[in-house]
This record gives structure tokens, C-alpha cells and sequence, in this order.
């Protein structure tokens, strides 16, 4: 009996380690478009993050509003509800849930975007960040079963872990590192607020671009044609 186990599992991993052309064909396909993400990501980082040395060192900016840095991270965020916003009117199946994921990230551009709407009354912002939910949700009610399915698949795709990760350095990492008594602690003989402001903005720009790279890389990989192939490997 214990012979048979053996033999049985030796034949699944050698049909396993059995690769055709083709399977090493798509191998290489595969391999070749995560190096080529792997690149794209590590240069979009490096282009948003320099936004921090075009204010510091060109701007002579304390990445007050009118920052390069905050134009930057509302401009990632428009760009980020606008992709799922527009992907839902193409993916009827999932268009629930991408409306909730746009209105999500269209919420946080509007807290981001306070200062124009203290020009209306201080703190309208949430009005309009309330009435955003409101319509997304609704809309989202009346078509259940896309937003069940587009939520599911969101969560249980491999960007998700990335989504996560970048919502925890803007909601959490970058508050507890710009806390205003941790660098008052450590520029105890004279507290610059610029600093503290620097170290704030930029994890939070890091947080959103990490967010950017997740979604385009889960939009881009549940495109129909990439469908496929990513259930062939799973």
C-alpha cells in the first residue's frame, strides 16, 4: 500500500515537472511580463517620489496644498477611481464592485481636495464625501450579483495583498510617523514642521502609488484575454 502511495505521487510530480513547449513557452510569457511589470513599478516609484526633491530642493516648498507632492497624489487618485469607474462600464459582470472600489478612492480625492471645498464652508468635504458613498452604494444595490462577484474577485486576486499594504501606509504608517510629538522628540533644541510634514507626504505618496500599481495591475489582469491564462497557472 505504502509502495502504491509512492508511485502514484512520484507520477503526479512527474507529470507536474513535465513541461511541454508549450507550457515552457508560457512560462517564459509569464516570467517576461512580471519582469516587465517589476521594471514599469519600480520606475513609476522612483518618477512619484522625485516629486519630494522637486519641492524640497526646485519648489522651496514645505509640501503645503499647492505642493507638487499633494498635486501628485490627487492626480493618482483621480487616476485611480477614473480606471475603475470606466472599467465598470465595460466589465458588466464585476460593475458593481468596481463602482464600489472608484467610489472608495473618489472619497479619499475628495478628503485630499478639503482645502478647495473649505473655500464653499470648513469642512463641506464630508458632505460631498458622504453623498459619493451614497450613490455608489446604491448603485451597486441595484445590481447585487456583479457587485458580490467584482468584490470576490477583487479580494482574491494577487493585487489585493498590494491594495492592502498601501492602505496601511496612508491610514496608518504615515500618521504614526508624522505624529507632531514623535519629531518634537526628536528636535527637541528646535521643531521644524516642514520635516515632519516632508516625512508625512511622502509615505503617503508611497501608500498612493502603491495603491496605483495594485489596481492597474489587477484591471490589466482581468482583462478578458489575460483571464486565461491566469487560470491555466492556478
Amino acid at each position: 500500500m505504502m509502495q502504491k502511495m509512492k508511485d502514484n505521487r512520484k507520477k503526479k510530480l512527474n507529470k507536474k515537472t513535465n513541461f511541454t513547449e508549450f507550457d515552457m513557452i508560457r512560462f517564459v510569457s509569464l516570467l517576461t511580463r512580471e519582469c516587465l511589470f517589476l521594471l514599469f513599478a519600480s520606475v513609476f516609484i522612483l518618477l512619484a517620489m522625485s516629486a519630494i526633491y522637486v519641492d524640497v530642493y526646485f519648489m522651496d516648498n514645505a509640501l503645503y496644498e499647492n505642493s507638487v507632492t499633494e498635486i501628485l497624489q490627487e492626480t493618482i487618485l483621480a487616476g485611480i477611481a477614473g480606471l475603475f469607474f470606466w472599467c465598470a462600464t465595460k466589465r458588466p459582470e464585476i460593475r458593481g464592485g468596481l463602482i464600489l472600489i472608484g467610489g472608495f478612492y473618489l472619497c479619499m480625492l475628495i478628503r485630499e481636495l478639503d482645502g478647495i471645498f473649505d473655500m464653499i464652508r470648513h469642512g463641506s468635504w464630508l458632505w460631498f464625501a458622504l453623498t459619493t458613498t451614497i450613490v455608489c452604494i446604491a448603485l451597486s444595490v441595484l445590481i447585487p450579483a456583479s457587485t458580490v462577484t467584482g468584490l470576490t474577485d477583487f479580494i482574491q486576486h494577487r493585487s489585493w495583498l498590494m491594495t492592502a499594504t498601501g492602505l496601511i501606509i496612508i491610514f496608518i504608517f504615515s500618521r504614526i510617523f508624522g505624529m507632531n510629538q514623535l519629531w518634537e522628540h526628536l528636535m527637541p533644541d528646535g521643531y521644524n514642521r516642514e520635516v515632519k510634514n516632508l516625512a508625512e507626504e511622502a509615505t503617503e505618496l508611497l501608500g498612493y502609488s502603491v495603491c496605483f500599481l495594485s489596481s492597474v495591475l489587477y484591471l490589466g489582469e482581468t482583462r478578458e484575454k489575460f483571464t486565461a491564462l491566469r487560470k491555466s497557472w492556478t
